[in-house]
């Protein structure tokens, strides 16, 4: 079974990572920025070894996101960050396949143990299961079948 596993942050923890806290998102230190990339790639070594790491990213930082809604004359929209309202947003992910919910839960327990600086906001680990895609044969099946049959 494929699982999403998910990391949420805010602009303002990316930019403490580079130096400007603020409350809930202090400054990094070099220390701790090493610290927290030796955490996480140690994850994805074992996970690559294991055999059930598909793709990891660490995603760029809100502030520099767009985001692009269907206008009204059906044309798009384009609204550039940053994106005050929002409180968190996806930070970084990993695509897994793993034979169990509770094994995808025991990876998510690993990276919600990642070091950060003291007073940091701490964010839950999302996992979401990952519906049938592309790669998937009965999924594409069924996504012919159902086309056919709106068509006919």
């Amino acid at each position: 079974m494929k699982y999403l596993v998910m990391v949420l942050g805010s602009q303002a923890d990316y930019e403490g990572m580079t130096g400007n806290p603020s409350p809930g998102s202090p400054a990094w230190n070099e220390q701790e920025m090493e610290a927290m990339f030796a955490h996480m790639s140690a994850i994805n070594d074992d996970l690559a070894e294991s055999g059930e790491l598909v793709d990891a990213q660490g995603l760029g930082e809100p502030g520099k996101a767009r985001y692009v809604t269907a206008g009204s004359d059906g044309k798009p929209v384009v609204t550039d960050g940053p994106y005050g309202e929002i409180k968190e947003l996806l930070a970084g992910y990993w695509v897994l396949e793993c034979e169990s919910l509770d094994r995808v839960t025991e990876i998510a327990g690993r990276v919600a143990q990642c070091p950060v600086p003291e007073g940091s906001t701490e964010y839950p680990v999302v996992i979401r299961e990952i519906q049938g895609g592309v790669d998937d044969p009965a999924a594409v099946a069924d996504a012919e079948d159902r086309l056919k049959s709106t068509t006919r």
